[in-house]
Order: structure tokens, then C-alpha cells, then sequence
């Protein structure tokens, strides 16, 4: 068994799931609600409540996390789609991880110890997998598959 390779497809499918299931719910009225003390607070995002609706922007939230996620599935057959999943990746959990420091009374104090939504705190490890994301696909993207010296096999390019 090829633990990366099985390690980094496992990774990314359970991005998939995540994204496009939390995306769906985002179509609900009450995560619509559950969101709005996160993204009113957040510099990146409070201004598309001056704009639209409360379900609207978590609609517009959905959209992209569904999206992102049809991009996931791609990046398996195509590095490009790949390496701008991995971006659009990267924004997600680089946006929810910002929610730590810009939404009041986020962190707690539990018997002397900091503790915090743990929800948002697991994006961490999704932030790992994007940037595993964008460095896969871009290892693919020096492949060049045009270019067959030998039947059936291929060479990277040398780039400098």
C-alpha cells in the first residue's frame, strides 16, 4: 500500500464531503443564523450583510463551498483544476480559521484552560490538505505528457 498516495486521496475526499455537505446545509435557515455571529464579525466577509440578505449570504457561502468541492472531484484527472481547488481551498479555511481572532467571545476560559469552537479550530488540518493540494498539483503540472521517448513512458520537463 502507498501510504501518501492513499494518505493524500483520503485527504482530499474527506475535504470533498466536508465542503459539499456543509455546503448543502448552508441552504438551511438555521445555519444561516449559526453563521451570522462568524461572518458579521469578520473584516473578509461582514460587508455581504450590508448587501444582502442573511439566507443570502449563506446561500453565496454554499455555492462556493459546493463548487470548491466539484473542483476536488476534477483535481483528481486534471492538476489545473486541481491547483485552483486547492486555492479556493486555501480561502475557505483560511477565512473560517480568521474567525478565531475576529468573533468576540470565541475563546473561553474552561477550568484554566483556553478552549475555543472547536469547528472552526478543525479547519486546521483542512488548511494542511489545501496547501497538500496545491503542491500535488503543481508537482503534476511539471509533467509533461507530450513528450514520450520511450513507449510508454514519460519525463518530467526540466525547468530551471
Amino acid at each position: 500500500m502507498n501510504f501518501k498516495k492513499t494518505g493524500y486521496n483520503l485527504g482530499v475526499i474527506a475535504t470533498i464531503i466536508v465542503l459539499v455537505w456543509i455546503g448543502i446545509l448552508k441552504f438551511t435557515a438555521g445555519e444561516a443564523m449559526a453563521i451570522k455571529g462568524f461572518v458579521s464579525h469578520s473584516f473578509l466577509m461582514s460587508w455581504m450583510y450590508k448587501v444582502f440578505s442573511d439566507q443570502k449570504v449563506s446561500d453565496l457561502i454554499g455555492v462556493f463551498e459546493i463548487v470548491t468541492g466539484i473542483l476536488l472531484i476534477v483535481s483528481f484527472r486534471n492538476s489545473k483544476i486541481g491547483k485552483i481547488a486547492g486555492y479556493l481551498s486555501l480561502v475557505i479555511f483560511l477565512t473560517t480559521l480568521s474567525f478565531l481572532f475576529t468573533t468576540p467571545g470565541v475563546w473561553k476560559i474552561s477550568e484554566g484552560v483556553p478552549v475555543t469552537e472547536f469547528f472552526v479550530l478543525k479547519d486546521l488540518a483542512f488548511l494542511a490538505i489545501a496547501l497538500q493540494i496545491i503542491g500535488h498539483s503543481s508537482d503534476e503540472a511539471h509533467v509533461d505528457i507530450t513528450k514520450k521517448r520511450e513507449p510508454g513512458k514519460y519525463y518530467e520537463k526540466v525547468t530551471s
